[in-house]
């Protein structure tokens, strides 16, 4: 793994929550992190998106992470957010379960992703890092969207649908 600006030799980290398994994306991928809120469904949109919510006057797609990992959904508590991140510069909100802090991680202390995970559809994953108390798995949020699907979701926030919400 790269170091973090070639300068410290570590890397700030979003940690979260997806189905009691620890994730994390680099801080740089980032916007923003906000409280679970009301998202306006849109029709006819791939089955991850949920939608779209108004953050400050501009309308942003808002994907499942769980749906998009194919991983079953839950009922949704106060601890939900949304990691609004930038994916070619294009803003796309992010629902986990819980974002549980940002940490320095060391660049040594990341292993690459297991052979036996890595697939040609899982090219979203950047590695793991292990702590004394669990795995995190480290994801390149921009690879978590393919694409078509970036444009797909371009077209969502720009559809008259999404800017009536």
């Amino acid at each position: 793994m790269s170091e973090n600006n070639g300068v410290t030799g570590e890397r700030q980290v979003v940690l979260f929550d997806l189905n009691k398994e620890a994730y994390g994306v680099d801080i740089s991928q980032v916007r923003e992190i906000i409280r679970m809120q009301e998202i306006t469904r849109v029709p006819r949109v791939p089955e991850f998106v949920e939608g779209v919510i108004n953050l400050r006057g501009k309308v942003n797609p808002v994907v499942d992470l769980r749906a998009r990992f194919s991983m079953p959904s839950t009922e949704r508590t106060d601890e939900h957010g949304i990691v609004v991140v930038d994916v070619d510069g294009q803003d796309i909100g992010m629902v986990v379960d819980a974002v549980t802090e940002v940490s320095r991680t060391p660049s040594d202390s990341i292993e690459p992703p297991s052979s036996v995970i890595t697939t040609d559809d899982s090219e979203y994953l950047t590695g793991t890092v292990k702590t004394d108390d669990k795995l995190i798995i480290l994801l390149d949020i921009a690879k978590v969207i393919s694409e078509s699907e970036a444009s797909a979701l371009e077209e969502i926030q720009q559809s008259p649908d999404a800017v009536a919400a």
